[in-house]
């Protein structure tokens, strides 16, 4: 930008000079006439031209815009005007005998250029075509077909229908931009087309989606379409007759689970549907075809079938406990469900549908079964849904008691896992994120769950428009982006799976090494030795059977602040009985002392807290708290440093000598514990002892609150992202939020007063080790378990936080069941990293085979349709021979892209190929072919 600024006058010059006629000395390119007023706006070429010259140039591209140069200027003029007439009708150079002038001598296209009024002559010789195809056959594409008065030239169309998808520009918009750039100023204002121009848009968008299904080359034609075929798929998952054959049968047990369905399931609040109009008068040009489900089926079931009353057993889910409180009043829709592919993030036919009031489970038993009806039996279907937890359960009575029979799934075939998605199990109860978690279940490599957000997010930008459309016209439109969406990602799979299959290698070897390290470690011992071998028994017996104990969870109960001062009270009177006490006040033993210091500490941090928290005009009654919590810790630290001096009377000399406070405020008064002078003057060693057993459980009592308020605040504004809108309700919310945000905070600063405690005391006590489990707690620490911190899935660290579940004494059955629950962790991480691989493989290959699979098809559609005119056969044939050519340029362009994915995988694993069990995950245990393909 820099460099074009000293240019930039230079640039204004040369616009303004194109506003005159320039040295052409307005003389006729072509024929020299010296009388030539005549530019083209939309050749490349700014020479002027006479009248005849101009029309001559303008036969084959009679839409382009015209200027006259009179008065010393350039004004708007039109071909029409200059007499050029567009004739249709097969006359190749050759005038029609026949012509016949369209209605009134007056034709409007809409271009890319603009909106035009054209004149327009249809041929109305014998044997022609009707006037609609004579249209179609010079590529514009009329409002009717009977007797049409406007059409729209293919290319606005396709610049649209690509515009819609990339920029989500409504038909509003980008109607009135043409009519802008027909007219800029309002003197001549064009006549308004939106609505037919609409009307042309759902019928291009429906040809096309039927063009592309092959519908066109089918001799049963468009009306047998069946539901859900309009759908673009996804190669890389198991499609059986297509990428994957028909019999498992020689598939081993143990790679049963590469062939497995990964569905999620959520809602979307955001795509509302007002009731304008209904569906007799806008029925929609797809029956059931595409991603939406058939709804006359669907309003007949919801109709017959009343939804039972659900509650959540689980946290309060807002879903499940809110599912009849949604806002509904003038909406015919409160949002839709919809299930889709949770590996590759792709719509599934059949797999959308509108929710009327809430998140009920009558609509998605529907919506997710009648997706699953379209799809090949699998042997395993695995689920993942954010109130997956509450949803299972009753699920088979419903679907046997509530859905038509050909929705019901063959249960003896399959076997369906349930998942709660990684981000929102946080959420959850400790049973449920354990018990539905994708990241200590086999088989189901790095799935997260979380892919439905990212086509919300896509879509979403579409919802205020489709709000207020007809039923039928919102349900095609949206059809209409869930099958670009589709497409988009087929495109992007060799990048995708690449990307993917490079981190997995390289997240598997990081992983194998700690695991290889730890159990190293652990091994070091006899007792490691038979402890890692019971630990491998546990988590193997535990997977096949989630009633026996789980292996992640920790076994000794964590030691609590309250836990240490029993502890210490216990203690003193301990020595009181035994004669080797040291208290010096009857009343007050040391670890009272001690322990009073450190709530002491902790009040006065509160009491800054809510100081700092009044604003400048501050009530008189909020003023007359926070006095009173100033005059009764001022009694207590004053009765607290009467004993103090007792026990430690170096402070009176630390006191006088020392830096004098900032103010005289009880809260700013310096206390002096042990870990606060310890450094500057001896301290006794018990007193040391016994400050360090109370700051170790403060500092985990404080992590555990900073995580209760990380967990409740991540709920709080969820929910008030999904279900709340308007100014009100999202004040209160935030003014909520606020609240536990500043709870947050203290609870930080009390972690990190404590934790500095801690550093200090370590370096009197030779205490080694604990800095590992009460890390420095940053900013950028206190964030949920799904956060990504910015990074990416394959890239993330999870917040150490979230790694520590209470503390340890240290003794040996403490240390050994940290190190068992860790172990457990460490060697599920890289088996799921280990299974991603594998399955890449397995996905590459069906990818490869499915373009394969498609390419034949096409190659099928050639002969399959037999036509009477050649030019028609011709054209079947041309466009089935394109499709089946982008098939296989997409096959060859990904295997390309994937001709070092062999080497990369097996230099990955070599280094640790000799250390997996024969019946554990490996590469080796896949078929060759999965492998080989991919070289």
């Amino acid at each position: 930008m820099r460099l074009w600024v000293p240019e930039r006058p230079h640039y204004l010059d040369e616009l303004i000079q194109l506003e005159g006629g320039g040295k052409a000395h307005h003389a006729c390119h072509a024929c020299g006439d010296s009388d030539a007023p005549y530019r083209c706006e939309d050749c490349f070429s700014v020479n002027l031209f006479c009248c005849s010259c101009i029309i001559t140039l303008h036969q084959n591209v009679p839409l382009h815009r015209v200027k006259q140069w009179q008065d010393g200027y350039f004004y708007s003029t039109t071909l029409k005007q200059l007499g050029l007439r567009i004739q249709l009708g097969d006359h190749t150079e050759q005038l029609c005998c026949n012509p016949k002038p369209a209605h009134d001598n007056d034709f409007v296209i809409i271009d890319v250029h603009g909106i035009h009024e054209v004149a327009l002559d249809f041929c109305d010789c014998a044997n022609v075509p009707s006037h609609y195809r004579q249209l179609l056959r010079r590529r514009l594409f009329p409002a009717t077909s009977t007797d049409p008065r406007t059409a729209a030239t293919f290319a606005v169309l396709e610049h649209f229908h690509l515009l819609s998808f990339e920029s989500k520009v409504s038909a509003y918009e980008f109607y009135h931009s043409l009519a802008r750039r027909s007219d800029n100023t309002g003197i001549a204002p064009i006549k308004d087309h939106y609505s037919v121009f609409l009307r042309i848009m759902k019928q291009w968008w429906n040809l096309k989606s039927l063009k592309r299904s092959g519908r066109g080359h089918d001799p049963a034609g468009v009306d047998a379409t069946q539901e859900g075929q309009l759908a673009v798929l996804c190669p890389a998952c198991p499609q059986f007759g297509k990428n994957v054959l028909d019999d498992l049968a020689n598939v081993s047990p143990n790679q049963r689970w590469l062939y497995s369905l990964f569905l999620a399931i959520d809602a979307n609040f955001r795509l509302k549907h007002r009731f304008v109009s209904n569906n007799i008068k806008d029925p929609g040009l797809s029956r059931g075809w595409g991603y939406f489900v058939e709804e006359q089926q669907y309003k007949a079931y919801l109709h017959d079938h009343a939804d039972e009353a659900q509650e959540s057993a689980c946290v309060s889910h807002n879903t499940v406990n809110m599912a009849d409180t949604k806002a509904s009043k003038g909406l015919a829709a409160t949002g839709v469900g919809s299930i889709v592919c949770a590996q590759h993030d792709m719509w599934l036919a059949n797999g959308v549908g509108n929710l009327q009031k809430g998140e009920k489970y009558i609509n998605m038993d529907y919506i997710v079964f009648s997706a699953l009806s379209t799809l090949s039996t699998a042997p395993i279907v695995n689920f993942s849904y954010d109130i997956a937890c509450q949803w299972h359960k009753k699920l088979w009575q419903r679907v046997s008691t509530a859905l038509p029979l050909q929705l019901q799934p063959n249960r003896t075939q399959t076997t369906f896992n349930f998942f709660v998605p990684k981000f929102h199990i946080a959420a959850h109860i400790p049973a449920c994120q354990t018990n539905f978690s994708f990241n200590w279940m086999p088989g189901v490599g790095r799935t997260d769950g979380e892919v439905p957000e990212c086509g919300w997010a896509d879509i979403n930008h579409i919802a205020s428009s489709t709000k207020e459309m007809g039923p039928g016209s919102r349900r095609d439109i949206l059809d209409d982006h869930f099958g670009d969406w589709n497409w988009k990602k087929v495109a992007s799979l060799g990048r995708t799976l690449l990307r993917k299959i490079k981190e997995a290698v390289k997240a598997e070897k990081e992983h194998r090494h700690a695991l290889t390290e730890l159990e190293e470690s652990i091994q070091e011992s006899d007792l490691g030795v038979a402890s890692l071998t019971t630990w491998k028994s546990e988590v193997v017996a535990w997977e096949l059977d989630h009633s026996n104990p789980n292996p992640f969870e920790s076994r000794i109960a964590a030691v609590t602040q309250a836990a240490v001062r029993l502890e210490l009270v216990m203690q003193d009177t301990q020595d009181l009985e035994n004669g080797s006490s040291v208290s010096l006040n009857s009343h007050v033993m040391p670890g009272i002392l001690i322990s009073t210091g450190v709530d002491l500490e902790h009040a006065q941090r509160r009491l800054c807290a809510d100081n700092g928290n009044l604003s400048q005009h501050a009530m008189n009654e909020q003023q007359a708290n926070i006095l009173a919590c100033r005059n009764s810790l001022q009694h207590r630290i004053d009765a607290w440093t009467e004993i103090q001096l007792l026990y430690m009377p170096s402070v009176s000399r630390l006191r006088a000598t020392g830096p004098k406070p900032n103010s005289a405020r009880p809260e700013d008064f310096q206390l002096l514990l042990p870990s606060d002078f310890c450094d500057l003057t001896p301290c006794d060693p018990k007193l040391l002892e016994m400050e360090w057993s109370l700051r170790f459980a403060q500092a985990s009592d404080a992590l555990d609150e900073c995580r209760s308020h990380i967990r409740i605040r991540h709920q709080l504004l969820q929910f008030k992202s999904r279900h709340l809108r308007g100014q009100g309700a999202n004040t209160r919310a935030q003014r909520t939020v606020q609240a536990v945000e500043k709870r947050l905070v203290l609870s930080h600063d009390k972690y990190s007063r404590a934790r500095s405690a801690l550093v200090c005391l370590s370096r009197h006590l030779d205490r080694v080790g604990w800095d590992h489990k009460l890390q420095v707690l940053k900013k950028s620490n206190l964030r949920p378990i799904g956060d990504l911190g910015g990074q990416t899935q394959g890239t993330a660290i999870m917040s150490w936080i979230w790694l520590t579940h209470g503390i340890s004494l240290h003794h040996s059955e403490g240390l050994q069941d940290s190190l068992h629950v860790e172990w457990c962790k460490t060697q599920a991480r890289h088996t799921r990293w280990l299974e991603e691989i594998q399955l890449l493989l397995v996905e590459m290959r069906r990818v490869l085979a499915f373009f394969a699979w498609e390419a034949k098809c096409w190659d099928e559609r050639q002969i399959l349709c037999v036509v009477d005119q050649s030019e028609y056969a011709e054209g079947l044939t041309a466009y089935a021979k394109r499709q089946a050519a982008v098939r296989r340029a997409l096959s060859a362009s990904f295997s390309e892209m994937w001709s070092n994915v062999g080497a990369l995988v097996n230099a990955g694993l070599d280094d640790g190929a000799e250390d997996q069990e024969d019946d554990g995950p490996s590469i080796d245990g896949l078929p060759r072919e999965d492998v080989d393909g991919i070289d």
